[in-house]
């Protein structure tokens, strides 16, 4: 945990680097460059430092390196489908510890794309704690389940969205909320249905992006709290395997 925010701002600059990076290969291939930023988002591997960092914070927390699952051997079974690949597990003792999502979003379409992330999202909890209700993960203890969102900042996404209510009228805060508004919402309702143990949200501009700079817009979605909650189940967790106590 030490250093956490030059930690995080390194990892930022790798996914805005990344994506510029992969967009101006993929121009150079083709000799034409997808529409908007579709170039940069078939390339993946933008967040690789997130979840590098993440990584980290688990070994230094007292998980061995060779638990944790990243590109592959990520697929957990499903109750409304066979299986579903996560972007980092952690199965330690044949138990599965933790399961994280990372997703990031930079426009133009954040309508379209924000109603994908918030249904997968969704979906992907409440299949997760079906399976473990039936007993799909043997007699492993309750995972620890994340979610970790990283959003352009831009007009686009910053500016006042309306919502069509031909019939009934939508809950209030989603009124006049621009889309980083909703995702902050939706994260925050993320925990506190208690369908994820923690979320983080984050904000980023692609110039200040390449130089390390985020913002938190919400104290209890900031990257610290995030990580403090999972790297809190590890240090437990490392100490009864340990000693047998808790």
């Amino acid at each position: 945990m030490n250093d956490l925010q030059r930690r995080l701002a390194a990892a930022i600059k790798h996914f805005w680097r990344t994506r510029r990076e992969q967009h101006r290969k993929q121009g150079a291939r083709s000799g034409k460059r997808d529409q908007g930023a579709r170039g940069a988002v078939t390339g993946g591997a933008q967040l690789d430092g997130i979840v590098k960092l993440v990584s980290e914070i688990l070994v230094e927390s007292g998980i061995r390196d060779a638990t944790i699952f990243r590109k592959k051997q990520v697929e957990l079974p499903g109750f409304f489908r066979p299986t579903k690949e996560w972007d980092l597990l952690v199965v330690v003792d044949a138990h599965l510890f933790a399961s994280l999502e990372f997703k990031s979003q930079v426009g133009p379409s954040f309508g379209n794309n924000y109603n994908n992330r918030t249904e997968e999202a969704l979906g992907s909890a409440t299949d997760l704690w079906a399976a473990y209700r039936e007993g799909a993960f043997r007699e492993s203890p309750r995972p620890w389940l994340g979610y970790f969102m990283l959003l352009e900042e831009t007009p686009g996404s910053t500016s006042p969205v309306g919502v069509s209510e031909p019939h009934f009228r939508v809950f209030e805060e989603f009124r006049e909320a621009s889309y980083a508004r909703r995702y902050e919402l939706f994260c925050q309702k993320l925990v506190r249905e208690r369908l994820y143990d923690a979320a983080c949200f984050l904000l980023s501009d692609r110039i200040g992006g390449l130089k390390g700079q985020y913002r938190e817009p919400s104290a209890e979605l900031c990257f610290g709290n995030f990580v403090a909650s999972l790297a809190g189940r590890a240090i437990g967790y490392a100490k009864v395997r340990r000693t047998g106590k808790p």
